[in-house]
């Protein structure tokens, strides 16, 4: 791939990731992103107590698991113990492959919530996620999987960390021991408490449709996991973008192929299957968590036979659609900017049939309107609100 070709260019002494006993070297993939560091001060102060808390363990082999790495700098600096590294995004996995080359390491594999793996682990490394109830997730997750004796290191950039963390941790974990905050950043060690995700009321939250957006057949109810966007209500973009989906849905041949890129709980693809019972539809995000609620949701609505789920960043490789349905992220973690919706235009493109077309929705301070014309030749502006915009995109 290009992107990784050039990633393995020179990088800066700023993205080489010191630690006491070591280095790495670390790049943010994605065009926009080299400026950025792939690390913050919390991950050195991670790595240094996993490895104190490794070298006192008496287990020769001890298993080690890894949530939440950003861009692979808890999982390359801890290769040496085959640790078992879980993301909800899917970037974690390009993110190792391409910093592991630029150490000369081999790629470990990565998993998921769509196939996590179990324990019991002697320690678990933690990278505090900023929504709380999916930090509440995977403290529960660790309770389920840390080994009776075993250790959780979490840790995070002060200004990061959900406002509840504290709290969370007293309820959730059995005993905690916050250190001392160094760069801005702090390490909490924790161990096994007996809160866990059977029967936790907090692992589906979700929301039923307004009247003007059910299908024919009646009232949607979604539901999704802590890691999707707006699980607990529908968004303002997708009120907005739901009567224009209906509409182009309504129009398609039979047998039409449609994609909702970055389906979240996969409201929008679920109304265009509810809506037709001769088309198909793919759904794709970055959030195993977005895929595995979309899946659920398919289910529960009796749609799920023509319904295919991908886990990736990108619009699914090799495939050819006649609509794309797209409400795109403006942020990535804590990076706020258009990056991530161009990648997703510029996909969409490529990606759709002849007489095929994209849909979008977007904040209209953004103005996706000029962007869209460097991919499509035809965008035409459908509905507009005083925060959103409609656009529709053909070649």
């Amino acid at each position: 791939m290009s992107s990784e070709k050039a990633s393995l260019k020179k990088v800066s002494s700023e993205n080489e990731m010191r630690w006491d006993s070591g280095r790495v070297r670390l790049e943010r993939p994605g065009k926009g992103q080299r400026d950025l560091r792939a690390w913050d001060a919390a991950d050195p102060q991670l790595i240094e107590q996993a490895m104190a808390r490794l070298a006192a363990g008496r287990d020769d082999k001890p298993r080690v698991a890894i949530l939440e790495d950003s861009f692979g700098a808890l999982t390359l600096a801890l290769e040496r113990f085959d640790p078992v590294s879980v993301a909800d995004s899917a970037l974690l996995r390009q993110s190792v492959a391409i910093n592991a080359r630029l150490n000369g390491l081999e790629a470990p594999p990565i998993a998921d919530w769509l196939a996590p793996p179990e324990g019991p682990f002697d320690l678990v490394v933690l990278k505090i996620p900023r929504q709380v109830d999916y930090l509440d997730y995977l403290l529960r997750w660790a309770n389920v999987n840390l080994a009776p004796d075993g250790v959780l290191v979490a840790g995070g950039m002060i200004k990061h960390v959900p406002a509840r963390c504290a709290q969370l941790f007293e309820n959730v974990m059995a005993s905690n021991e916050p250190q001392r905050a160094h760069r801005k950043a702090r390490v909490i060690l924790a161990c096994r408490g007996s809160a866990v995700l059977a029967g936790w009321d907090g692992l589906w939250s979700g929301f039923a449709l307004p009247s003007g957006s059910q299908s024919p057949g009646g009232t949607q109810n979604l539901r999704a996991l802590p890691a999707v966007f707006a699980r607990d209500q529908l968004d303002i973009g997708s009120r907005e973008f739901l009567p224009h989906v209906v509409t182009a849905v309504r129009s398609m041949a039979a047998g039409a192929r449609i994609l909702d890129l970055g389906c979240g709980n996969g409201v929008l693809g679920l109304q265009a299957l509810t809506e037709r019972t001769d088309v198909e539809v793919d759904f794709a995000d970055v959030s195993s968590q977005a895929v595995a609620s979309a899946r659920e949701n398919s289910r529960q609505a009796g749609v799920s036979e023509r319904a295919r789920f991908h886990h990736t960043d990108a619009v699914p490789e090799g495939e050819r659609y006649d609509l794309i349905l797209c409400n795109p992220p403006f942020h990535e973690g804590g990076t706020v900017g258009d990056h991530i919706a161009l990648r997703m235009f510029r996909q969409s493109a490529k990606a759709l049939s002849k007489q095929g077309q994209l849909l979008v929705v977007g904040n209209r301070h953004l103005a996706y309107h000029v962007k869209l014309r460097n991919s499509f030749s035809q965008v035409r502006q459908l509905g507009a609100s005083p925060k959103f915009v409609v656009f529709a995109c053909r070649h």
